[in-house]
């Protein structure tokens, strides 16, 4: 983690940008078109190479443990008795459809403890492992933390079910006091949420301890009137480490814990904004607070969405850059000839002693994977849940469906082939980086074309869902359960490896029309277009915008001038 000083209109404000920069979208059954829960997660890091993990079912013996090695830095923290039973799980989601991904806001950095045994990465995958349900996932963590201690920084977690979806923020108590302060709050049934480095839950009911969990009554998760589960040391902890002094019911988990400021509103918080202002027209007027100049105007913590979700939906809001909006990445110099709305680190800067940023967007250029999981309750468990993932960048990339209850990893998204050193000329994240790097010098040109094939190879793949579900429900009716799996099995690893050869022939087209700054010319059908004698036809030869020749004007325009 790495602080930057910044003076943004003569106000100081600290930055600090965590090595995890991710964002969650959350959608309830009540938000969705078709009854769906949804999850949506980026990885975001510079260090972060795009691959899918896997873990299959498994019974283990007394006495087994499990080695805890951290997720970011592979550092090994010690070992845990391992459960007896462990679920199937790929990606992040498990045969029960249960989906957890995650953000770090980091928070207060005296309340970590770097003695504790669990750090989050360690922690989404072992609840995966162990939970059937999004509440048996938010006690399998909060037990762990409790008994082996909180190893990371402030984090906030997104866990779902066919039924519902949960947002937990936790941080820890300092060195020296094992175990975390976390707050869980469930979703309305009907509304869609988000976070993205930033703590989202301020105040919550306080029901004369009821809803307070400790290790002694921590099933009280489990009844169904319950909305809100919090630590029972939550608030007792920041009047001892003197961060709050009012009464219970003004305490307030973000203030306290992360209170927001210009970098948390204008780097994180926008992206939640600009989820929400596409399906709630009143979030309109937090744009103030979503650019950071009334951080008092704070957004809530989920909305009633004006129309309702598909796949698709959430899939177009984790590829956003803020576009039509006054943070809108493609419209400023900075863009350059071809609107490309990527900026390249660090994301502060000063000029003539003044510091300024670039925008934090949704979709960024460092995603190592991302992915939109959905539940369905109507169906088997190993049928209702489908792991939609992609690798690289969300704005060049295509999601592939996967079935939660696969159990085989497409070879191009198999961990260990390739890595961000090691060029694999098989591995869906060098092959998505060609294309997007690609791109990213004539994205004006190039970036349709990417739009249009991926929309039309994630409606078929949508299509294809569809009828698979059928024949496995014909399979699932008649009790073949390890026909069901290898169907979903099959069906889940040639359709990601269909589309990596069909994103390898984009990689070569796209190559061949826009080399050396020209566009070859095409003919009606697609082909490339050639003259009578076989030679290729002249190709286009496109002016930069009249907006970039007034920009070199006016910097070089008395050297360039010609007669």
């Amino acid at each position: 983690m790495k602080k930057i000083i910044l003076i943004i209109a003569g106000v100081l404000s600290t930055i600090t940008i965590n090595s995890y920069a991710c964002t969650n979208f959350l959608v309830t059954k009540g938000a969705s078109k078709d009854g769906s829960t949804f999850i949506s997660y980026s990885a975001d890091s510079h260090t972060l190479y795009g691959e899918l993990y896997f873990w299959a079912a498994a019974k283990h013996k007394p006495g087994v443990v499990r080695q805890i090695r951290e997720w970011d830095s592979g550092k090994f923290l010690g070992a845990i008795p391992e459960a007896a039973e462990t679920y199937n799980v790929i990606g992040n989601m498990n045969e029960h459809s249960v989906m957890i991904g995650e953000t770090t806001y980091g928070g207060r950095e005296e309340l970590a403890d770097s003695a504790g045994l669990l750090d989050y990465g360690s922690l989404i995958y072992i609840a995966l492992q162990r939970a059937k349900n999004a509440r048996e996932a938010i006690k399998t963590i909060v037990e762990l933390v409790a008994q082996y201690g909180y190893h990371s920084e402030g984090e906030s977690f997104s866990i779902g079910d066919p039924n519902e979806v949960w947002i937990l923020e936790m941080t820890g108590k300092g060195a020296g006091n094992k175990g975390a302060v976390w707050v869980a709050v469930r979703i309305p049934d009907g509304y869609i949420s988000g976070h993205a480095n930033q703590a989202r839950i301020t105040t919550f009911p306080k029901d004369n301890g009821r809803t307070s969990i400790s290790s002694r009554n921590l099933n009280r998760i489990f009844q169904p009137d319950i909305e809100v589960v919090y630590a029972e040391d939550v608030i007792s902890v920041a009047r001892e480490k003197g961060y709050f002094n009012g009464s219970d019911d003004e305490f307030s988990f973000s203030d306290t814990y992360n209170p927001v400021t210009f970098s948390g509103a204008r780097a994180c918080e926008a992206r939640v904004w600009s989820f929400f202002k596409d399906y709630n027209k009143e979030m309109l007027a937090y744009e103030d607070y979503a650019l950071g100049h009334n951080l008092k105007h704070r957004m809530p913590l989920y909305v009633k969405p004006d129309r309702k979700l598909d796949m698709h939906d959430v899939a177009r809001a984790m590829r956003d850059h803020y576009e039509g909006t006054a943070m809108d990445m493609t419209a400023d110099i900075g863009a350059g000839p071809f609107k490309t709305p990527y900026r390249w680190r660090p994301m502060t800067w000063k000029y003539n002693g003044v510091s300024y940023v670039h925008e934090r967007a949704t979709a960024t250029q460092q995603t190592g994977w991302w992915y939109v999981a959905q539940a369905r309750s109507w169906l088997p468990d190993a049928i209702g849940g489908v792991l939609w993932f992609g690798v690289d960048d969300a704005a060049t990339s295509v999601l592939t469906p996967i079935y939660c209850s696969a159990n085989r990893v497409p070879e191009a998204y198999a961990a260990g082939n390739g890595d961000l050193l090691t060029y694999s000329e098989t591995a869906a994240f060098w092959t998505f980086t060609r294309v997007a790097q690609f791109a990213y010098s004539r994205y004006s040109d190039i970036a349709p074309e990417i739009v249009k094939l991926q929309q039309e190879l994630e409606r078929q793949f949508a299509g294809q869902v569809k009828e698979t579900d059928e024949k496995a429900l014909a399979l699932y009716t008649k009790k073949n359960t390890k026909g069901v799996i290898k169907l979903l099995t099959d069906f889940s690893v040639n359709t990601a490896g269909n589309l990596v050869k069909r994103w390898k022939e984009l990689d070569a087209y796209l190559l061949v029309k826009y080399m050396d700054g020209n566009i070859k010319q095409q003919t009606p059908d697609g082909e490339f277009a050639r003259n009578p004698d076989g030679l290729p036809a002249f190709p286009q030869q496109p002016p930069y915008p009249k907006e970039w020749y007034k920009a070199i004007v006016l910097d070089a325009g008395d050297v360039l001038m010609g007669n």
